[in-house]
């Protein structure tokens, strides 16, 4: 283990930042922007440099192992910072589009738009502060600040849409993650009462390990039900799905991309570190999880082919892709929890992409109904191809990441023999093709319908828009043809995982 001040400034900096902007908004919207932009990059920096560290084999730690980085809180902090930077650049262009003037209100703008930016750049703090985190009732407190700065987003346009997703998102997710907090009390009661933990250690993540085995069985099973009920309703995890499509569906769309393509990761996270241990205890619980999983991904994507708006159509299929992830981490494997941990960094990269994506066609006709656009490949061509790639990507198609990433957890199904539940995800990954490849052809190759708005009309979105997409599209292509890329980190974040569940 190696002290560092790398954990704690990971999210000090957009913490401080978020403080700034809101303080300075009168030094005008570039003051915020260059903010903005400059803090989420060091974020992300932090990030890569802390799994630099972390794939040497180092744990770095601070404020006396309250804070505590091993590999994978790393991938958690490179996702979050990496997601994050494009986000936040995107949102550099996203306030300059016509309707976001008239949903926050003529002679509003400059002021609403400092604060959405100080709000964004607090949201990816409580993020990183919740994966760097070593106490485990901090990191219930982590995850409930994501939830207070991600529903003042959800709701930010304070019009009867948004308050309606913003009380239904804070609603749900305050009485799901109110079953964390009891799940971590008792997580922290039961090592305190072993006598083999002592004082502030009985709080510490990396603890719970050493005594979990000893927890009396009805306690241990009545903590991990309250954790996968709170963590997995933040997770977007069926049943506790229905908070999700709204939230997604009005919240801005650069707060789309960060609540998909990074916040429920972090509640995962979160639901792997409390549960994790006590899987050598209790091996039934791989049951559980994968059935919980299974059932996740086929709801999600039966869920999506019945959309016609975008952004809700990738909401459910990112319910059903988190299913992907949690029957790999919670095989307890090797082979799973890598597997488990590449979709996660594959769907994040993905969902990000096809949020913008979205993003761009709402910035460009003010429409986001599949039935309500058309014909636009020729007028907005880059958008047209990053929707194609985000579409194949997310259903498996080589040579994108997520094949080799899902290819895994069919390999770690099949091994640990849940042969029934490797062929529902194969038959889900076929659905998925459906859902998203169809809508790919109707708004961009289709014939426009009569409500469409005349291609002829449409430009392609600025530059400060699409910049963001094509990176993603070309890393989504470059995790798949060069997948060692990822590898050292997923390996060592693997590995933890792995043992964790011995």
């Amino acid at each position: 283990m190696r002290t560092s001040i790398l954990p704690a400034a990971a999210f000090l900096i957009p913490l401080a930042a978020g403080v700034l902007v809101m303080a300075g908004g009168r030094l005008g919207r570039r003051f915020s922007q260059v903010v903005l932009v400059l803090a989420s990059l060091a974020t992300a920096a932090a990030g890569v440099a802390m799994a630099r560290a972390t794939i040497q084999g180092l744990v770095l730690t601070a404020w006396g192992n309250e804070l505590r980085v091993d590999a994978l809180s790393a991938l958690l902090v490179v996702v979050i910072g990496g997601v994050g930077f494009l986000a936040s650049v995107y949102a550099v262009g996203y306030v300059h589009q016509p309707g976001f003037e008239t949903r926050v209100g003529v002679g509003r703008v400059e002021r609403r738009v400092s604060i959405f930016y100080g709000l964004v750049l607090w949201f990816l703090a409580t993020m990183v502060w919740g994966a760097v985190t070593n106490n485990i009732i901090m990191l219930w407190v982590a995850v409930e600040a994501t939830t207070l700065t991600s529903g003042l987003l959800v709701a930010f346009f304070w019009d009867k849409r948004a308050l309606e997703a913003g009380y239904k998102y804070l609603m749900l997710l305050t009485i799901g993650i109110t079953f964390a907090l009891v799940g971590c009390v008792l997580v922290y009661a039961s090592g305190a009462a072993t006598g083999v933990l002592v004082g502030r250690e009985a709080l510490l993540l990396s603890e719970v390990g050493r005594v979990a085995h000893r927890v009396p069985a009805g306690t241990a099973g009545l903590a991990v039900a309250f954790l996968i009920i709170g963590f997995g309703t933040k997770a977007g995890i069926a049943p506790f799905h229905p908070w999700l499509p709204d939230a997604h569906a009005e919240a801005p769309t650069p707060v789309s991309v960060l609540l998909s393509a990074v916040m429920i990761k972090m509640a995962l996270y979160a639901l792997v570190r409390t549960v994790g241990p006590f899987f050598p205890a209790w091996p039934q619980l791989t049951i559980l999880i994968v059935a919980l999983g299974t059932f996740t991904m086929v709801l999600g994507i039966v869920l999506a082919l019945a959309q016609d708006d975008l952004k809700r159509l990738f909401a459910y299929s990112s319910v059903s892709q988190m299913g992907y992830v949690l029957v790999g981490v919670g095989l307890g494997t090797y082979l799973g929890s890598y597997g488990g941990l590449f979709h996660l960094l594959n769907h994040a990269l993905i969902k990000a992409l096809l949020f913008m994506c979205a993003g761009a066609l709402i910035y460009a006709t003010g429409r986001r109904r599949v039935s309500q656009l058309g014909g636009l490949s020729r007028t907005m061509p880059v958008t047209a191809a990053c929707f194609l790639i985000g579409a194949l990507a997310l259903a498996g198609f080589p040579p994108f990441g997520a094949f080799w990433s899902k290819l895994t957890v069919y390999l770690a199904l099949a091994q640990a023999g849940f042969w029934w539940a490797a062929v529902v995800a194969v038959i889900t990954s076929l659905l998925t093709a459906v859902a998203l490849v169809r809508p790919a052809f109707r708004v961009f190759w289709a014939r426009p319908t009569a409500a469409a708005p005349d291609p002829g009309e449409v430009r392609e979105v600025p530059a400060v828009l699409w910049v963001p997409m094509v990176t993603l599209a070309a890393a989504c292509l470059l995790v798949g043809l060069v997948p060692q890329i990822a590898y050292p980190l997923l390996d060592r974040a693997a590995d933890v995982l792995a043992v964790m569940g011995r």
